[in-house]
């Protein structure tokens, strides 16, 4: 079962493309370029300046392992047609949890970013023992979807979490300190008390960044911002084709950055752009904020909400992304969210509106554009964590410790 499972058969079946030495970074790039679109060989000597017999290699011994395959042949004017190689997507398998402000969900990622299996849960406050319950009893859900040989190729468990979960609740009493707890929780410990699997934590709207870098839109550019809107807004950057987490984790925390209110006073882009903004609409209209929750996501029931909260949001995003770009010239800025395709797209659409009239004295205008992930990026982007740091090629390793 996964939640007894031990993680040492995939490590050690992996290790030929972890950290040692330069033919494991080029398995890595070769892995990470495949990650991208299929690639014959002759492709990806020239991708990588490797040569060709040292790319053979590499290819037949992750063929071996089963991380890769053979894709479809391709065929030409003249000679024999061209093999691609490809992720093989029974190669590895990941858990994604993501914890959020009223819902957590939990799943399973293979090894080219689909998901086979998925569970939700509900709550008014995400405590400690409910979200870690949810964990210990979803694994042995997800396993019963795998055979033995699958079960082995799980490679770990990712956690996305807003940092200080501890402080955004408004809770008194004893439920107040069963919700601060979360400030001395050890993720790593919690799970071990029923999974042998490795855990990396991340920040949940980082996590995000990091799906729509790896299975979205992020391919497009070398480098962009990230704007991730749930219950409260949240962001990530990319770099060199790669999410930039920092030293501690938090870079991207575009949610934090400054302000004004409508009285002029000091606040954080998270009080003015985010979702509990809306839920906040509907209740003072007296409805049931639950329902913007619900799946499938329909926000037709109260649209004639949403348009002033999507006005409200994208004057808030264009300010922002003008402010980002001041620091990094950034080629892009991708929003998504945790909201239908349709209001994405009208969000987007308002921003670069607003745009036009800023202030841009100085700066390079950034092209905004829609992600392609979806309000599920946050879990994917967890599940991606430990395949990308087992697997893939990080291009930015040389500046987290700078």
């Amino acid at each position: 079962m996964l939640g007894h499972m031990d993680g040492a058969e995939i490590t050690e079946r992996g290790a030929g493309v972890n950290q040692r030495g330069v033919r494991d970074h080029n398995a890595r790039l070769i892995l990470s370029l495949l990650a991208r679109s299929p690639a014959a060989g002759a492709d990806l000597a020239r991708l990588t300046g490797l040569s060709r017999p040292t790319v053979s290699t590499i290819l037949k011994r992750l063929e071996e392992d089963r991380l890769i395959r053979k894709g479809a042949p391709v065929r030409g004017k003249v000679g024999k047609p061209s093999v691609p190689m490809e992720l093989n997507p029974d190669g590895a398998f990941s858990v994604g949890l993501k914890i959020g402000r009223r819902s957590a969900d939990l799943l399973l990622l293979d090894f080219t970013g689909t998901v086979r299996e998925q569970i939700q849960t509900t709550y008014e406050y995400p405590m400690p023992d409910a979200v870690f319950g949810f964990l210990r009893d979803g694994l042995e859900n997800l396993a019963d979807g795998l055979d033995a040989e699958a079960q082995k190729r799980v490679c770990g468990i990712g956690i996305g979490t807003p940092f200080e979960l501890w402080k955004w609740h408004d809770l008194t009493g004893r439920a107040a300190e069963r919700f601060r707890s979360w400030k001395d929780v050890n993720f790593a410990a919690e799970v071990a008390r029923f999974s042998t699997l490795p855990v990396s934590v991340v920040n949940d709207a980082t996590a995000a960044c990091h799906a729509e870098q790896l299975y979205g839109r992020g391919k497009e550019f070398r480098d962009y911002a990230y704007f991730f809107i749930g219950s409260f807004v949240g962001g990530g950057v990319a770099l060199n084709g790669t999410v930039f987490e920092g030293n501690q984790g938090n870079a991207g925390a575009l949610g934090s950055m400054r302000t004004t209110g409508p009285l002029g006073e000091s606040q954080q882009l998270i009080d003015t752009a985010s979702l509990h903004l809306l839920e906040a609409r509907l209740v003072d209209a007296g409805m049931d904020p639950e329902i913007m929750w619900r799946k499938p996501q329909d926000w037709s029931s109260f649209a004639r909400h949403v348009e002033p909260w999507i006005g409200t949001t994208a004057q808030e995003l264009a300010k922002a992304s003008l402010s980002i770009c001041s620091v990094i010239d950034f080629e892009a800025v991708l929003i998504d969210g945790a909201f239908p395709e349709a209001v994405r797209n009208q969000l987007v659409e308002r921003i670069r509106r607003y745009l036009v009239n800023q202030d841009k004295r100085g700066l390079i205008e950034p092209k905004v554009e829609a992600g392609a992930v979806g309000e599920n990026a946050r879990a994917i982007g967890a599940a991606s964590s430990p395949i990308f740091s087992q697997f893939f090629l990080d291009t930015n390793a040389g500046l987290s410790g700078i």
